[in-house]
């Protein structure tokens, strides 16, 4: 397409994304050359003239820098317009630009790379068969909730015996080649930490576990290859390892007043018959959500819904950022979470056009009602709510949220539900 001077022609694409080669014209940039620098002329004083009289040759050499800046930023606006108008293009975000050549007297060419919603086909909905599990919730797993209840209130008090896991212990680790590798004398690093928890070398923790409170040793410590220090990576260190003091948790006892502490329960028998139903009410949810996730697995198979590229790099790209990968590390965590990173694409593809093509997508009513809901249980008025949501960046969650309860209602009534024996 050649309009005004701006050629865009679709250099490739796929389904969720692409390409525009973009040439404007020689002609065309001196014209835009030209209005920048007029703007220039009218708004910023030259010295020596006037407000607004300074000839075109002089603003040019005294602000040439910026105003081409301006032109080139303002014919990238215009190009993308043109293409999106060009192509009647959905796109997600802003072009990527890329490959920029502007030299005086040839056309100003660039890339645009256009990421867009992609429209799949989604023939067959419904008369699917799932199976719905719920997981058995046990006396054990009671139990252990309430020793967990019990261990955020237990206090550490100091143990006369060695450390073992889950203990929290004091040391000193003097860094034995510290004079050789900086001339400085070696120096002792406090730390505190609990065993177990993988907070520190594995080594170093059974080290400590074979030392008596006060106790010292020497020897080598080699940090995995692994690491997050690239320094330090498959590199040994000589320490002195002195263990201070060992420091366990004290668990309270279970009783009707700890009860009462916790809750408000009146007794254990109420505060377990409490931890039971939580229990129970989490193993549906989960049975909720694998089938919700089996139904997607069978639509996605059944309609061959394929990830475009684009947007699967996207994915892993955010999951690179969220984790903080490093940049030696990102290549194997893409390969390793790309099957999580396509399977989410997916899901999201899949729900997003069942909520337009159903129209289930939330409604301004709907998220009204539902931030109503959650200012009368919290008290607090739903304004308030919402002000809370807004600042968070969680408005857009709640939404989310409302139209996948919605999708899901949708599709789960065009299939079979059936109630499987509880897992164990």
């Amino acid at each position: 397409m050649t309009e005004t001077g701006i050629e865009i022609t679709a250099a490739a694409q796929d389904a969720a994304r692409r390409t525009y080669a973009v040439s404007v014209s020689p002609e065309r940039v001196r014209a835009a050359e030209a209005v920048v620098t007029e703007r220039y002329a009218r708004q910023i004083k030259v010295q020596g003239f006037r407000k607004g009289k300074a000839p075109p040759a002089v603003v040019r050499r005294r602000f040439g820098d910026a105003i081409r800046q301006s032109v080139v930023e303002e014919l990238l606006r215009a190009s993308w317009e043109a293409a999106r108008e060009q192509d009647a293009l959905k796109p997600i975000a802003d072009p990527q630009v890329r490959n920029v050549k502007f030299e005086d007297g040839a056309p100003l060419t660039f890339e645009l790379l256009v990421d867009l919603k992609p429209e799949i086909a989604l023939e067959r909905l419904g008369g699917f068969r799932l199976a719905r599990r719920v997981a058995a919730v046990t006396d054990e797993m009671v139990e252990a909730q309430i020793t967990t209840l019990r261990e955020q209130r237990a206090p550490w008090v100091p143990a006369a015996d060695r450390a073992k896991p889950g203990d929290l212990v004091e040391a000193t680790i003097t860094n034995l080649d510290a004079p050789a590798e900086g001339g400085e004398a070696a120096k002792d690093e406090p730390v505190r930490f609990v065993l177990g928890q993988g907070r520190a070398l594995p080594e170093l923790e059974s080290r400590l576990m074979e030392l008596d409170p006060g106790g010292t040793w020497e020897g080598a410590l080699r940090f995995p290859d692994d690491h997050t220090d690239e320094a330090r990576r498959g590199q040994s260190r000589r320490v002195r390892v002195t263990l201070g003091e060992v420091k366990r948790q004290a668990l309270p006892e279970l009783t009707d007043a700890f009860a009462r502490e916790v809750g408000e329960f009146e007794s254990v028998d109420a505060l377990k018959a409490a931890v039971r139903t939580d229990l129970q009410a989490e193993a549906k949810r989960e049975a909720d959500a694998r089938v919700r996730g089996e139904l997607i697995d069978q639509i996605a198979a059944a309609n061959n819904v394929s990830v475009p590229p684009s947007l699967l790099d996207r994915a892993l790209a955010a999951y690179v950022a969220a984790y903080s990968v490093p940049e030696d590390q990102r290549g194997r965590f893409a390969g390793e979470f790309r099957p999580v990173a396509e399977a989410g694409v997916r899901r999201d593809l899949i729900i997003e056009t069942v909520a337009d093509k159903a129209g289930v997508a939330a409604t301004a009513d709907a998220v009204s009602a539902r931030i109503a809901e959650v200012a009368k249980r919290r008290g607090e008025s739903p304004a308030a709510v919402r002000a809370a949501l807004e600042k968070a960046g969680r408005l857009r969650e709640l939404e989310r949220s409302i139209t996948e309860e919605n999708v899901f209602t949708h599709l789960l009534g065009q299939s079979t539900v059936e109630d499987a024996p509880p897992t164990r």
